[in-house]
């Protein structure tokens, strides 16, 4: 290999420029000179030095003292005129001085080069005066036109390049400059991710032509360059019949042009090419890219021209290096500068009416696909019918055969989970069956506002699966959407305890339409206001009602504190749309931790929603509730039921449910009721509770409470020793629109 003399041209860098340089004029065994635009030649290999060695060293020299003007025709500023030749790629013969002193004849072929400071490329060979050598020596010009035209090109990736730190700009110059240098039809770029190999640029010659976005490890092009690791002479082979007969083609042969063997490939990871060099970058003992220079059309690849771009890449791969750390920290600088963005707006919502940053979430879906450039899917979850529902981009409302806890099991961080959607694994196969964009991932933000709350974020088939960057922004949305909507959840229901507390003394009953309620507490002791029986009746949105009884262990200020702070957070879970078992379950913790002596609570819950004439209750520890069928005139106790509330922490709490018919009476009493005894010490019992109950049946409502505690005072000879506290419900209407 011929040696390049070293000197630093305008913008070139030892052991860059000159390094890679060297081994493209090597490339070459004819004389190769490169100058600038005042002549002053930077770079020259070992075959001009030994050609014009009457001149000394080349480097640093200015061209002409090779080519002398006529005596006294020297201009003290060099121009392209003072040169025996055109520098316009044109071959023209020359007689200079040889080595010996004595004419010599060389042909020479001189171009611009397309790179800063003017720069032309000069080859030259000797010439015999002879017609035959120069027939002979024309048919080598035109291969040295050929090596001018590469080198000239190489020269100009090389100058192009240098200090690039624009990844965007240093791909254009390169893909458009490597198609012009090798005459191809266009040039492709991949960049390895740990995931495997991403486009990130192509030539303008393959505007809108169909290019793999994305080839994994093991399964492409790449793996065959990087085991190889040089460039490969490669050629896709004609389809046989066979495979054409079956339609769209899924595979197709490629051989190599060196070794004859042929590869089976994916079609879709193929460039749109017939003929193609692929070329590794390496970097550090890592192929960090891989380049496909390609002709559309069949044709013999040169050897020569896989080696030149062997060069570049060797070349490049510093370059490549730099450029794309640089990609990656502004990919990251953006993602944070979204994230920061994203997070403020959730914050800002909390501010207003409704449900604030949960509101807000489903407009912020688009912007989070939008981060990741690709495309938003709402999921949503309907419990009650085991129904998962997907809005995908191209067929709208589709039901994902999919159960969620189970997709997010491997994936979860906390409350949230980022699942991947890659080829082959069932999410991907499934949208990919349903000709939806199929690449991308499944965001879940968990349960927030009694609903789940989650996301498919997708990009088309074939496209480069989301990074890790990509990925850890989108776990960062989906803890922020988590913690915000969890902060306002508790803000919410600490304002809402807190303006209950206010008002969580006193026994009543909120006006509900569609049912007509009465409420009685009969005292047993002057100190009444201290108690611990309670009851409320609680409206709610969407003609839904929350009813509580209880009865609080104990006497005086203790289990009227209990009494109230239970009212209290009942009515705080009843406005959060908590099932009952769900809302005694809490309770149990939370007074578990309020009360310093031992406290515990009986207690019913009844949610009953009108609009689908049900009730749903649980009954902790307390007396069955009543009901009298307003329709058939039964009477039916209520027996489902859970143990007491505040006594332990393990215990178990069930709801039960009864469907609700207009004229329906629910009745709900604490134990002083049935534990209320005659004289003689006989209960009054359930059976005399239902006795009573059966009594009133042809009785107006109005009243109803007022003859039930006549018949226990009476009963008990007018010696209540206990509280008694009582609550009716009748049904008046069901059905109707839901608030």
């Amino acid at each position: 290999m011929a040696d390049l003399a070293k000197r630093e041209a305008p913008g070139l860098r030892a052991g860059t420029a000159a390094a890679a340089l060297s081994q493209l004029m090597a490339l070459v065994g004819e004389a190769v000179v490169v100058f600038d635009g005042t002549g002053e030649i930077q770079l020259a290999n070992d075959r001009a030095s030994e050609l014009f060695s009457h001149a000394g060293e080349l480097v640093g020299t200015n061209v002409r003292l090779l080519f002398p003007p006529a005596e006294g025709d020297v201009s003290p500023e060099f121009s392209a005129a003072d040169l025996p030749f055109d520098i316009d790629g044109s071959p023209a013969s020359v007689t200079v001085r040889g080595a010996d002193g004595a004419p010599l004849d060389l042909r020479v072929r001189a171009e611009h080069v397309n790179a800063p400071g003017n720069v032309a490329m000069l080859v030259a060979r000797p010439q015999d005066r002879a017609v035959l050598e120069a027939l002979e020596a024309d048919g080598r010009v035109r291969e040295l036109e050929r090596a001018n035209h590469r080198l000239s090109g190489a020269l100009g990736i090389v100058l192009g390049t240098l200090d690039s730190e624009d990844v965007t700009t240093l791909f254009e110059r390169v893909l458009d400059e490597i198609s012009s240098t090798m005459d191809a039809d266009g040039t492709i770029i991949y960049l390895a991710e740990p995931d495997g190999f991403h486009l990130r640029g192509t030539s303008d010659s393959l505007a809108g032509a169909n290019v793999a976005q994305f080839m994994p490890f093991g399964r492409a092009i790449e793996t065959l360059a990087s085991r190889a690791g040089h460039g490969l002479r490669l050629r896709v082979q004609q389809a046989a019949g066979k495979d054409l007969r079956r339609g769209r083609l899924e595979m197709r042969d490629v051989m190599d042009e060196d070794t004859r063997r042929t590869h089976r490939v994916e079609a879709r990871l193929l460039p749109p090419f017939t003929s193609f060099i692929a070329t590794p970058v390496w970097f550090g003992g890592h192929v960090i890219s891989i380049i496909e220079v390609g002709w559309r059309r069949a044709r013999s690849v040169r050897t020569d021209d896989v080696r030149l771009l062997d060069s570049v890449a060797h070349y490049l791969s510093m370059q490549l290096m730099g450029a794309f750390t640089a990609m990656r920290a502004e990919r990251a600088r953006k993602l944070e500068s979204l994230s920061t963005e994203l997070r403020e707006r959730l914050l800002t919502a909390t501010d207003g009416p409704g449900d604030g940053a949960v509101d807000a979430l489903e407009a912020l879906w688009d912007r989070v696909a939008d981060g990741v450039d690709s495309k938003a899917a709402l999921v949503e979850e309907n419990p009650h019918q085991h129904l998962v529902m997907a809005k995908l981009p191209g067929m709208g409302q589709r039901s994902m055969p999919f159960d969620l806890d189970e997709l997010v099991a491997e994936h979860r961080d906390g409350d949230v989970a980022v699942v991947p959607v890659v080829a082959s694994d069932d999410v991907h196969e499934w949208l990919r069956g349903l000709g939806e964009p199929c690449v991308g991932a499944f965001v879940d933000a968990g349960t927030l506002a009694g609903a789940r709350r989650a996301c498919l974020v997708l990009r088309p088939e074939g496209s480069e699966p989301l990074d890790e960057a990509e990925l850890a922004f989108l776990v960062r949305f989906a803890q922020d959407v988590r913690d915000i909507a969890r902060g306002e959840e508790a803000r919410e229901r600490e304002a809402r305890i807190s303006q209950a507390l206010q008002t969580g003394m006193r026994n009543e009953l909120q006006h509900v339409e569609g049912i007509t309620a009465q409420g009685i507490y009969s005292s047993a002791t002057a100190s009444a206001f201290v108690g611990g029986d309670f009851y409320d009746l609680i409206s709610l949105p969407g003609r839904r009602a929350c009813v509580i009884m209880g009865d609080v262990s104990g006497k005086g200020v203790e289990a009227a504190s209990v009494s109230a702070a239970v009212k209290t957070a009942l009515g705080a879970y009843a406005w959060e749309g908590l099932e009952p078992a769900r809302m005694v379950r809490l309770l149990n913790d939370f007074i578990l931790g309020f009360s310093r002596i031992e406290t515990f609570v009986t207690l019913f819950v009844g949610l009953i929603d009108l609009g689908r004439g049900t009730l749903t209750y649980c009954s902790a520890g307390h007396p069955p509730a009543v009901v009298a069928h307003g329709s058939t005139g039964e009477i039916e106790m209520l027996g489902v039921q859970s143990g007491v509330v505040g006594a332990f922490h393990d215990i178990s709490y069930r709801d039960g449910r009864l469907a609700l018919g207009e004229g329906d009476v629910l009745l709900l009493y604490t134990d002083g009721t049935t534990e209320a005894r005659r004289p003689d010490g006989a209960f009054f019992g359930e059976e005399g509770l239902r006795d009573a109950v059966m009594a009133e049946r042809g009785m107006p409502f109005e009243g109803f409470l007022d003859r039930m505690l006549g018949v226990l005072d009476e009963f008990t000879g007018h010696h209540l020793d206990d509280d008694v506290a009582m609550v009716a419900l009748r049904v008046d209407k069901i059905g109707g629109a839901q608030g």
